[in-house]
């Protein structure tokens, strides 16, 4: 009986104890702002002609065009994920830069015969591998149907940048959940 009164009163303490204790000792805030990506930009500039740029916005699960893409045709293409604030949105890609490792772009085509060569000034992550903010498009042929799906996975568990091959990185993940999931037509 006296060990259990000896517990019963040993309980007692550690629940006074740790209920009396002040907020300021609880788990701290999350201090990161977890704001989610409502808007995609996709800047295209042909190569072959500097006054050939598009840039397609991607709100709300739609687009608000269509790729112009033509065989033969060669783009230069950068994204920018941003957010909204009040009435207008900003660049999160700084964000995303911070956090690298973090994230891998991914980029899937139907109806189109589009190689993709992730840029020389793409940004690096810590394991070698291209994030895939800046690309290149080289447009083998297109059809009236194509689409390209442009994914920002974020906290993939390995990254490949050379897949299905070096000579077009579309990219591939295993693991992680898509922050952005954007599907534009191509014409």
């Amino acid at each position: 009986m006296k060990n259990f009164f000896n517990i019963t009163l040993l309980l007692f303490v550690a629940t006074l104890l740790f209920s009396c204790r002040n907020g300021n000792d609880d788990i701290p805030e999350d201090i990161h702002e977890h704001e989610e990506i409502e808007q995609l930009v996709v800047t295209l500039t042909n190569k072959n002609d500097a006054t050939d740029i598009q840039t397609i916005k991607y709100i709300g699960g739609l687009a608000d065009g269509h790729i112009h893409a033509h065989a033969g045709d060669v783009y230069d293409v950068s994204l920018d994920f941003q957010v909204k604030h009040d009435d207008h949105y900003h660049s999160v890609n700084d964000e995303i830069l911070e956090e690298k490792n973090e994230h891998f772009i991914t980029y899937n085509f139907a109806g189109a015969d589009i190689k993709v060569k992730r840029a020389d000034n793409d940004v690096v992550r810590s394991d070698g591998k291209k994030l895939g903010l800046k690309t290149e498009w080289t447009v083998a042929s297109t059809t009236s149907t194509g689409k390209v799906n442009i994914k920002l996975i974020h906290g993939p568990s390995s990254v490949n940048d050379n897949s299905p091959s070096a000579d077009n990185q579309l990219g591939s993940v295993v693991g992680g959940e898509s922050d952005v999931d954007a599907l534009i037509d191509i014409h």
